[in-house]
């Protein structure tokens, strides 16, 4: 089926549920099911309208359809030397753009580059009336506005159904190098936080089992000065490190019945909370095994300036941090606008929205 016949049956099958009243699961590769709270009703198959539309090397942009895999997107700008600078996990061989930037999943190169939302230039979302909304384009430089295609990155799908999404790509960098040392976790934070204010290629830090790990990208030359200047021991298979912290597949994730990310300001102190720790993103990403109670972990956290994701586990606990009332009131407001009948993966996000 061409595209445009694609477009048109996602937007018949949404126009039907809305006239039904019909609540809709969107469903791509299905790699992010876990992630959120779960929702139910009629599937809404998304996996089928996929393909890159467009590729331009020499602007650094790419349009993809929503459902196309993300190995096919990386394979592509891999052939020019190009990536997508935020580094995208894919918790699973069936990873598609569409989930990724409906979560808004970045990897370990997030605090340096930018977040999978900062690099989406525009899209093409059905809204929950069944309706074709164009927004943002295909170049760096927009007309000004809502930035509204932003606004779909992490709505989970609550707001439109994505069907084609923009984004800025970058050239992969000439050379990498990882060190490590060892490392408590103050000390870690502390040289994270350092290093990243000085003029140095930084790409992704990680503190992990007493260990500093830092990742610098870019120019050879100026990977080739960093060894005079930092500290550390060559980690030799370090493309393997920082995908399987990327995919959570080190040791510290397997077997967690109870695992949170937490946000947090990257200068923030370590919180008072018992438990299992990894920290990541230069301080500004830190995970956490504990069977504290949630209000206990969600309070630590905001008297951080922090939030508290409940990535898996927790016996029934909300899984995103309870939102103020000012902000509660302007999603529920956008939900109304985009999705006035609240068809669209109702309360994956929070039980009302």
């Amino acid at each position: 089926m061409a595209g445009n016949d694609l477009t048109a049956a996602l937007q018949q099958e949404v126009q039907a549920a809305y006239a039904g009243k019909t609540p809709l699961k969107i469903v791509g590769g299905n790699s992010k099911a876990f992630y959120g709270r779960q929702t139910a009703g009629a599937v809404l198959d998304v996996s089928g309208h996929n393909g890159i539309i467009s590729y331009e090397p020499t602007e650094l942009v790419l349009t993809a359809r929503a459902g196309t895999p993300l190995a096919e997107i990386e394979a592509v700008l891999a052939e020019k030397g190009q990536m997508l600078p935020f580094e995208p996990p894919h918790w699973g061989p069936n990873a598609t753009l569409g989930g990724t930037i409906a979560c808004n999943l970045s990897g370990p190169r997030r605090p340096y580059a930018g977040s999978a939302r900062d690099f989406v230039l525009g899209c093409h979302v059905i809204n929950g009336k069944g309706e074709l909304l164009h927004f943002g384009g295909e170049v760096m430089k927009n007309v000004a506005g809502y930035d509204a295609a932003r606004l779909m990155a992490g709505a989970l799908g609550t707001l439109g159904v994505m069907l084609d999404i923009s984004l800025k790509v970058l050239p992969v960098p000439q050379d990498e190098l990882t060190l490590v040392q060892p490392a408590s976790l103050t000390t870690a934070l502390e040289q994270m936080n350092k290093l990243a204010g000085r003029p140095l290629p930084l790409s992704a830090s990680a503190w992990v089992d007493g260990h500093l790990y830092l990742r610098f990208a870019g120019a050879k030359s100026a990977v080739a000065a960093v060894q005079q200047k930092v500290a550390g021991d060559v980690l030799i298979d370090a493309p393997t490190f920082w995908r399987s912290l990327r995919e959570l597949q080190l040791p510290f994730f397997a077997g967690a019945h109870t695992l949170w990310r937490i946000a947090l300001p990257q200068v923030a102190p370590q919180p008072h909370l018992p438990g299992d720790w990894l920290v990541e993103w230069g301080g500004a990403q830190r995970w956490l095994k504990t069977s504290e109670p949630a209000e206990l972990v969600r309070a630590s956290v905001a008297a951080l300036g922090g939030h508290a994701t409940l990535f898996y586990g927790g016996n029934g606990a909300s899984v995103f941090q309870p939102l103020p009332t000012g902000l509660w009131q302007v999603h529920q407001r956008l939900k109304s606008a985009f999705d006035p009948a609240g068809i669209l993966n109702p309360g994956r996000m929070y039980e009302k929205l």
